[in-house]
C-alpha cells in the first residue's frame, strides 16, 4: 500500500467546485495574509494554482510570513458570492482551516514583491531569481519552455530521428565565434573548449552511419549579450539526415517548427507548408534585411536606374530604393517630421518622399528631380496609386539596402501595419559563398566554411568566387532568425578548393579541421541539417523582448550571474593543478 503524502493530498490546481465537502491537506507559498477583523484569510500558491484559505484561529498564523513554505489542512467549502474571484480556478471555493504548519519560513525582508517582480530592475531579479521564479507569469514561461521542448522530442522522434549526445568537452574552434576555454590538468598547457555548436559531432555521425540524428543542443559562446542572444550558452533543436538535399531539410522543418506554434499559440494564423522561399539577394532588394518580416506588407523596389542621370546628386550614381505606403499621404505633419527623425538618428542625411493625388501627379520636393520620361516607369515599378507617399532612400550599394530596411519596418510600427497574431515563416535561401573583407580586400567565407557551394567542384574551378552560392539557408520568423542550416560539403576534394579559394592550404585543412578531413577520406554521404533556436522560438511565443526572461537561470547583460557570483576566483591550488598563472 502507497504511504499518503505527509504534505499534501492535492494540489492548489485540483481544488474547484467539485471538490466542495473534501477534507484536503494542500502544501505550498504563502502568497499573502490578510486580516479581516477576528478572520483571517492567507492565499496559498503552489505550481499548479492558487486556493484562498480561511482561518478563524489567528494563533495558527503565528510564525506566518509572506513566501512561507507552508501545509495545511482543512474542508473545502463554497465561497460567499461576493467574495468569489473570477481569475483563478479554485475562484467559487475555500479552504476552512483546522491546521496549519510552517514547513519553512521566510526569515528576511523579500527583496521585492513576487506577484510583481517584473517590474523590479533586472540586475535584483536575477540576484534571487528564486523568488522571480514563483512569480506565476515568470514560472509560467518556464512550464512553457519545458513543454515546447518535449513537444519538440516527441515530433522528431515520430519523424525518425534519433535523438543522441555530443560531447561537452571539445577543442577550439578556429572559425565562429569566441570559444570558452577549459585548461587541462592532465595535459600541461592545453586546452579543452565548450562546443560553439555540435556541428563537426554531427557531420562525423553522418559519416558513422546514423540516418537522422537530433539533440536539444547547448551550445557555448562567448559573445556578448543582445536583446536577443543570451551571453554564454544558448539552446537550439540540432539535426542532421545523411543521404539528403536541401529540401529534405525543408520538409521535416515545416513538419516541426509550425506545429509548435500552432499547439502553443491556439488562434494564432500560423504559414502553412510549403514556407515561402526568399533568395538572399532578391530578400536584400525586397526588405533590405535577410531576416524579413512578412507581417509588415509593405516592399522595396530599386529605384536607382531612374535616378542615374538625374540632376539630383544624392541619388545620382548611388544605388536608390524606393517604399511604397498606400494611404500616407493623409498622415498629419508630425508623421513625416517623425520619420525624418527616426532616418537622421539612424545615419541618413534626409528621407525624400512624394505624394501621389488623385491625378496622379507627385507633390514634393524630389518630385521636380525625376525625369518625365521615367514617372510611367517609377508609377509601374513602386505601385504608386493615388493618395501614397513613396519614400526615396539613396546612399552607397552596401549602405542604401540596410537603411531602406530599417525605414520599412520603422513605417510598419508607426503606421501599425504589422499583422496580428500571426507567425509568418520563410526560407532565406542562396547565400553567396563567399564575400570580399573590407579591409584586406582577400576573398572570405561568407557564413559556414563547410557548407556546399552550387555546382559543387566546376562553379569552385570556372565562376568569380563573388558569384557563387551556397546551399545555406536560413529560416525567418516575423523578423527573427531561428534557424541556419546547409547542405554540408561532404566531399574532399571541393573542400580542399574551397578552402584554397578563402586562402587555406590543404595542410591548415589537415591541421585545423583533421576530423572532417580524415573522416571524409572514409566515403562520406551527402549530408544536410540545420539547428532551429529553441530560446527565440519560446520569445516568440511568449511576445518576449528580451531573451533572459525565457530562460530559468541567465546570466546577466554583463555574462555574469549574480545569483552565484560567477565568473568567480579560485585558489592558487586550483591553478596549479591546471598549470595556469594569472598576469
Amino acid at each position: 500500500m502507497t504511504q499518503q503524502n505527509i504534505y499534501r493530498t492535492h494540489t492548489c490546481g485540483e481544488i474547484n467546485e467539485a471538490a466542495i465537502g473534501l477534507t484536503v491537506r494542500l502544501a505550498g507559498f504563502v502568497e499573502s495574509v490578510r486580516d479581516h477583523g477576528g478572520i483571517q484569510f492567507l492565499d496559498l500558491r503552489d505550481h499548479y494554482g492558487v486556493v484562498q484559505v480561511v482561518l478563524q484561529d489567528e494563533t495558527m498564523l503565528q510564525g506566518v510570513t509572506r513566501e512561507s513554505a507552508v501545509t495545511v489542512s482543512g474542508v473545502i467549502t463554497r465561497r460567499d458570492p461576493d467574495t468569489v474571484n473570477e481569475k483563478i480556478t479554485s475562484g467559487t471555493v475555500e479552504l476552512r482551516a483546522d491546521s496549519l504548519t510552517v514547513l519553512g519560513r521566510c526569515r528576511n525582508n523579500l527583496p521585492f514583491d513576487v506577484l510583481s517582480s517584473t517590474e523590479t530592475r533586472e540586475e535584483v531579479r536575477l540576484t534571487y531569481r528564486y523568488l522571480d521564479l514563483r512569480n506565476p507569469k515568470v514560472h509560467n514561461k518556464m512550464i512553457l519552455r519545458s513543454q515546447v521542448i518535449a513537444y519538440l522530442r516527441q515530433k522528431m522522434t515520430e519523424l525518425g530521428f534519433l535523438e543522441m549526445q555530443t560531447p561537452i568537452l571539445s577543442v577550439s574552434s578556429p572559425e565562429g565565434a569566441r570559444d570558452y576555454l577549459i585548461p587541462s590538468r592532465r595535459h600541461q598547457g592545453k586546452f579543452y573548449a565548450l562546443p560553439q555548436a555540435p556541428q563537426i559531432f554531427k557531420q562525423l555521425l553522418m559519416v558513422s552511419g546514423f540516418d537522422k540524428y537530433f539533440q536539444v543542443a547547448p551550445c557555448f559562446r562567448d559573445e556578448d549579450a543582445r536583446a536577443d542572444r543570451s551571453p554564454g550558452e544558448f539552446y537550439q533543436l540540432d539535426f542532421e539526415m545523411a543521404f539528403a538535399t536541401q529540401e529534405d531539410v525543408f520538409a521535416v522543418a515545416e513538419q516541426v517548427i509550425p506545429a509548435v506554434f500552432r499547439k502553443f499559440a491556439p488562434g494564432a494564423a500560423v504559414s502553412d507548408a510549403p514556407f515561402v522561399r526568399i533568395p538572399y539577394k532578391q530578400c536584400m532588394l525586397e526588405f533590405g534585411s535577410d531576416k524579413p518580416d512578412l507581417r509588415n506588407p509593405l516592399r522595396i523596389v530599386d529605384l536607382s536606374d531612374i535616378f542615374a542621370t538625374s540632376s539630383f546628386a544624392p541619388f545620382r550614381n548611388k544605388t536608390v530604393r524606393g517604399i511604397c505606403v498606400p494611404g500616407a499621404a493623409s498622415q498629419p505633419r508630425s508623421f513625416f517630421e517623425g520619420m525624418l527623425a527616426f532616418a537622421t538618428g539612424i545615419g541618413m542625411k534626409g528621407l525624400g518622399y512624394i505624394k501621389v493625388t488623385d491625378e496622379m501627379t507627385f507633390l514634393g520636393p524630389i518630385d521636380k528631380f525625376i525625369p518625365d520620361d521615367q514617372r510611367p516607369v517609377l508609377i509601374e515599378r513602386a505601385g504608386l496609386k493615388p493618395g501614397c507617399v513613396l519614400y526615396f532612400i539613396g546612399d552607397t550599394a552596401a549602405n542604401a539596402p540596410l537603411l531602406a530596411g530599417q525605414i520599412r519596418n520603422e513605417l510598419g510600427r508607426r503606421l501599425d501595419l504589422l499583422e496580428k497574431n500571426a507567425y509568418r515563416f520563410c526560407f532565406v535561401t542562396d547565400f553567396p559563398m563567399y564575400e570580399q573583407d573590407e579591409e584586406t580586400g582577400k576573398i572570405i567565407f561568407t557564413h559556414n566554411p563547410f557548407s556546399m557551394p552550387q555546382g559543387g567542384l566546376d562553379a569552385l574551378l570556372h565562376k568569380d568566387p563573388l558569384d557563387i552560392l551556397a546551399y545555406q539557408y536560413d529560416i525567418v520568423c516575423n523578423g527573427v532568425e531561428l534557424s541556419s542550416g546547409a547542405v554540408r560539403n561532404h566531399d574532399v576534394e571541393i573542400m580542399k578548393k574551397a578552402f584554397e579559394i578563402a586562402g587555406y592550404t590543404e595542410d591548415d585543412l589537415k591541421q585545423k579541421f583533421s576530423s572532417l578531413y580524415n573522416a571524409f577520406q572514409y566515403g562520406a554521404p551527402p549530408h544536410a541539417g540545420m539547428a532551429p533556436g529553441i530560446d527565440r522560438m519560446i520569445m516568440l511565443l511568449t511576445g518576449d523582448q528580451n531573451i533572459r526572461e525565457i530562460i530559468l537561470f541567465p546570466l546577466n547583460s554583463n555574462a555574469q550571474d549574480t545569483m552565484l557570483g560567477a565568473p568567480g576566483t579560485v585558489t592558487e591550488q586550483q591553478l596549479r593543478e591546471v598549470h595556469i598563472k594569472l598576469r
